[in-house]
């Protein structure tokens, strides 16, 4: 079974060979090929190039071209400060007022150097082993791009105070965001994650009417191109789960704060699960026998569709031998609970 099949037959409810395992890695893979995280984001070649490092040494089902949030942001105008270690820091926001609200405009996506060099990777990544691995292309969700474009406090009050100003804006951001998934689809894409972290923060209430249907349009077009999704929101999602399990989205990624069991009860049997066990406190500050441990408890309570990963990125700076200690690869202290 090729790591491929086995994501598919997993999403399908049907028999795999074994679990599958795709973590999220970014800064850790740069570092991994001797490079900063700045050269991973803003250098297409080294993101490709770190991805099918750590795909091939850890055995990963999945690589990926999640990078940083700013790519749309950049092709709407913004400009960044890079650190070497660090994502970037907007110098100015688009959305300061009302009155800029038609600066979110439609956007060449295949022009945009940020976009486009996204686009690139993911067929560079497609053509090297697309025919094997998934390859996940990359759009933020329409509450992270507001706030990336608004900022977090302003995008907030708007949800509460002046809603269609979000509203008139996100209509825009969702059909840029179908473009940009589009895009990466043809590129040789077979799944599109959608990071959506600010909508963690928000009621349910919020979520189901502004969020939801905005997400809903984004998916429903990501499937009519014929790929499937893989919804990401960081942080405690037991609120809004439930809300997130009628997005449409093949695969939730659900945070450590949120248990697997909880989660099953929320989203029921037909949604695959993507998770979970703490980055921080177990896998960057833990043993290798503490990591393995928490995969165990992951995959126990994880249900039959389910994919082990951690409950976000992979910290920079973890142990190679904690990677190594839930990855189907030499070092793997689970190959029972794998079913290697």
């Amino acid at each position: 079974m090729t790591p491929k099949e086995r994501i598919y037959a997993t999403l399908n409810g049907t028999a795999c060979d074994r679990l599958a395992v795709m973590p999220i890695f970014m800064a850790w893979a740069a570092n991994f090929i001797g490079r900063n995280y700045r050269d991973y984001y803003l250098d297409g070649d080294v993101l490709v190039d770190a991805q099918l490092a750590v795909t091939r040494a850890f055995n990963l089902d999945q690589l990926s071209a999640i990078s940083d949030p700013w790519r749309e942001a950049s092709a709407y105008g913004m400009e960044f400060d890079y650190p070497e270690e660090g994502v970037g820091k907007p110098r100015e926001l688009l959305i300061k007022s009302r009155d800029d609200i038609s600066r979110v405009r439609p956007l060449d996506i295949k022009s945009a150097e940020r976009t486009k060099q996204r686009i690139k990777s993911v067929r560079k990544m497609a053509g090297e082993i697309g025919q094997t691995h998934s390859v996940l292309g990359w759009v933020e969700g329409p509450m992270a791009e507001y706030v990336d474009l608004r900022g977090m406090e302003s995008a907030m009050l708007d949800l509460v105070d002046e809603p269609d100003m979000f509203m008139q804006a996100g209509e825009i951001i969702i059909q840029n965001e179908i473009t940009f998934a589009v895009a990466q689809i043809k590129a040789g894409a077979d799944m599109i994650g959608v990071g959506d972290a600010a909508a963690s923060l928000i009621s349910p209430q919020m979520y189901a009417q502004y969020i939801l249907p905005l997400e809903q349009k984004l998916f429903s077009a990501i499937h009519e191109a014929g790929a499937t999704v893989r919804l990401h929101i960081c942080g405690d999602i037991s609120k809004n789960i439930a809300h997130m399990a009628q997005s449409g989205a093949d695969i939730l990624d659900v945070d450590w704060m949120v248990p697997l069991d909880r989660a099953r009860q929320l989203v029921g049997p037909d949604i695959t699960l993507c998770g979970n066990f703490d980055p921080s406190a177990v896998l960057l500050q833990g043993t290798p026998q503490d990591v393995a441990a928490a995969a165990r408890e992951c995959i126990k309570l994880g249900g039959e569709r389910f994919v082990l990963m951690p409950g976000c990125e992979i910290p920079p700076g973890t142990a190679e031998e904690n990677i190594r200690a839930f990855c189907p690869c030499d070092g793997c202290l689970i190959t029972d609970e794998l079913g290697l």
